[in-house]
């Protein structure tokens, strides 16, 4: 055990670039994690890192040591997970972020279902606005909608979805249609603001390249759910996604504008760290949702 802990604090320190990281993502102390490195040195009779506060380099021996550590954990971490959940049963603790108002609304309600169809597993949600991340806090599985993904990250695309702005046909009418992104400029825009009031602006695709527009209207705040329900009261224009208005689009309760302009895309996805075998329970959740949100009258219900 002492042995598999030593190399698991070494390939770890070497992934995260930082003892600080590595002792995170372990839920060990530093100090800790370096006294399990440097008892892995003395057993080997080698120097493996070369270690600073603000640095790590690995030494020749390290490197090809790092290279049979790595098969050996994966293969220790395969045979565990078959024999604890099976090849094709989910079982264990799912640990699940997603937007607060998106979560709320189309991933936890799938998990009775879910948890019924694998009565193994236990699921644990964080719904929150904020971009956690996920290694660093123990998720195994995250919900983002659009924005750039970490390449150490698998992404599955879960469903289409558009980010556009929007407004009801009587504020249309009483203060008329931009046509522009200038035109926003002379419309009442209900931004989502920061702390401080300081407001992210709107992301908009002009002539091929993301552009973002500085908008200003008579109400903001941080929570989407009020923006959405100012929108559709008809106060003003606001910035949201398909998934959340798809239905009111379908009975014309809100009218999209400067379509030309939106991004092409802003998906709903399923992230997770890369590795060898993703655990079943993980697999099978991003199925229920793909297949639950994949169901043609599932966003205009």
């Amino acid at each position: 055990m002492d042995k598999f802990r030593e190399m698991s604090a070494f390939v770890e320190a070497v992934d995260q670039g930082s003892l600080a990281r590595a002792a995170l993502a372990q839920h060990v102390t530093p100090v800790m994690l370096g006294r399990r490195i440097d008892a892995l040195e003395r057993r080997l009779g080698v120097k493996l890192l070369h270690r600073t506060t603000r640095h790590l380099a690995l030494t020749e021996s390290g490197t090809l040591f790092l290279e049979h550590c790595r098969k050996l954990l994966a293969g220790v971490e395969t045979a565990e997970t078959i024999v604890s959940e099976g090849r094709d049963e989910a079982s264990g603790h799912l640990i699940v972020s997603a937007p607060a108002a998106f979560g709320r609304l189309h991933v936890a309600p799938h998990a009775p279902a879910f948890l019924a169809a694998h009565p193994k597993v236990r699921i644990s949600f964080n719904l929150t606005d904020q971009v956690v991340d996920l290694v660093r806090e123990g998720y195994e599985l995250g919900i983002r909608i659009g924005g750039a993904i970490d390449p150490s990250f698998v992404a599955v695309r879960l469903s289409a979805n558009r980010r556009v702005v929007c407004g009801t046909p009587a504020y249309f009418a009483r203060c008329g249609t931009p046509r522009t992104l200038d035109d926003l400029a002379r419309h009442n825009c209900l931004a989502f603001n920061l702390q401080g009031g300081q407001q992210r602006g709107w992301y908009f695709q002009k002539e091929g390249k993301p552009v973002a527009v500085k908008v200003d209207g008579k109400l903001d705040c941080n929570d989407g759910e009020l923006l959405h329900r100012w929108a559709s009261e008809g106060l003003g224009l606001a910035w949201r996604s398909t998934w959340e208005i798809q239905s009111q689009l379908a009975s014309g309760e809100l009218v999209t504008v400067l379509d030309d302009y939106a991004l092409p895309d802003y998906d709903i996805m399923a992230v997770y760290m890369q590795q060898r075998h993703l655990p079943a329970r993980v697999r099978a959740f991003i199925d229920t949702l793909k297949a639950a949100y994949a169901r043609p009258d599932y966003w205009i219900r």
